[in-house]
């Protein structure tokens, strides 16, 4: 059948995944067939709505669709580009903290990640009073250097990537839209069984390496580290142009917790999550498994005191584990004007929970009710599903 090949891959993801050297219960096993059915969205939707000769930028990672540690906090958009040709790449600015374009050369597989040809953010771009943009990618060395709102494409440029950050889950959607030069105005080529045919071998060699890829991910750059620990403040891999993060893993138990205090930074973002082993963010949209500074309260002291535990500590700026005693923790700073350091970074301190009242100074003005903490996750609901993250 033509399908054969699709069907074939699926299996073996799906042995890849019921394989999975993390799996200790019947709930990760459980949540790694979800994972499964979200590479299986991503991976189809990208085989059959993208065209190398009239490319769209899709988003292939969302809360139905997630891989690659993905932040909560951020819109994910790419489109399949070549290198030797024109692309136009329109839109409006909205108000979201950062806006950043990505060239990539490869692909992510379990043996390499894609090098960063270009990575700029949109203060290197000309944008116009009503927050209109035109941006242009192509071909080129010798490129005039003032010559503003144009990039070159190096090489094996394969993809590019858009990232609209939010810092305030209620700020405003920009737009944004990629056509090539030479085929706008164009229909593309109609379909022949062999277009057909390798559109579905495409979806199953991208999803079985998706699976590879993010089981590998994190035995290069997470589970080295110490338990329970975090890196200082370090620019990103993968060549963000301004974004540092702090990445590690956690184990506890179920009577202990993590209290990780942080100053808050003067950057226009800065944000934490946890991770599943599957590592893919946890369910942001019911749970608060993630903060950025204007979710977090500061205290008096400038610092962000987060407590990460399964047991309700009573704490506006507790990080929900949902029953995930191991995982992964990131903090990312974006649009930063500076280098940082270790003092901008996060210390780590594991408790039992009973301890966490004691351990935090301003304990009495971190507290919440209930009905205050039920809010703060309407609040998340309403705001996830008016960025139409569906």
């Amino acid at each position: 059948m033509l399908t054969d090949p699709f069907a074939d891959a699926m299996a073996e993801a799906e042995k890849l995944i019921e394989t999975a050297p993390h799996i200790r219960t019947e709930q990760d096993l459980l949540e790694g067939y979800q994972y499964l059915a979200g590479g299986i969205l991503a991976t189809t939707h990208a085989a059959w709505a993208t065209e190398q000769s009239h490319p769209t930028f899709i988003s292939g990672t969302g809360p139905y669709m997630k891989m690659g540690l993905d932040n909560p906090d951020t819109l994910y958009f790419g489109a399949r580009i070549r290198d030797d040709v024109d692309y136009v790449v329109t839109g409006t600015r909205g108000t979201t903290a950062d806006l950043s374009f990505q060239i990539l050369s490869g692909n992510y597989t379990a043996a390499n990640v894609p090098g960063s040809v270009t990575a700029f953010d949109d203060r290197e771009i000309d944008i116009a009073r009503d927050g209109s943009f035109e941006v242009r990618f192509g071909p080129g060395v010798d490129v005039d250097a003032s010559r503003r709102n144009f990039f070159p494409l190096a090489p094996g440029s394969s993809q590019l990537v858009v990232r609209e950050v939010y810092s305030d889950w209620s700020q405003r959607r920009g737009t944004i839209r990629i056509a090539r030069a030479d085929t706008s105005g164009n229909a593309p080529d109609p379909l022949t069984r062999e277009s057909v045919e390798k559109r579905y071998a495409r979806a199953g060699k991208a999803l079985v390496s998706r699976v590879k890829t993010w089981l590998q991910f994190p035995e290069w750059f997470y589970l080295n580290l110490p338990v329970n620990t975090m890196t200082e403040p370090r620019l990103t891999p993968g060549g963000l142009a301004t974004q540092y993060s702090s990445v590690g893993h956690y184990d506890i138990s179920e009577d202990q917790a993590i209290i990780i205090t942080v100053p808050r930074a003067d950057v226009p973002y800065q944000g934490f999550q946890l991770g599943s082993m599957w590592y893919i963010s946890l369910d942001y949209i019911n749970h608060q498994t993630s903060l950025n500074v204007s979710q977090s309260q500061v205290d008096p002291d400038g610092m962000i005191r987060l407590v990460v535990s399964g047991t309700d500590p009573g704490i506006t700026n507790w990080i929900e584990t949902t029953g995930h005693g191991r995982g992964y923790l990131q903090f990312r700073w974006q649009r930063v004007s500076r280098e940082l350091t270790e003092a901008d970074g996060p210390r780590i301190e594991v408790v039992r929970t009973d301890e966490v009242p004691g351990k935090l100074p301003y304990y009495q003005s971190n507290a919440i009710t209930p009905d205050g903490y039920a809010a703060r996750i309407a609040a998340r609901q309403a705001a996830v599903a008016g960025r139409m993250l569906g």
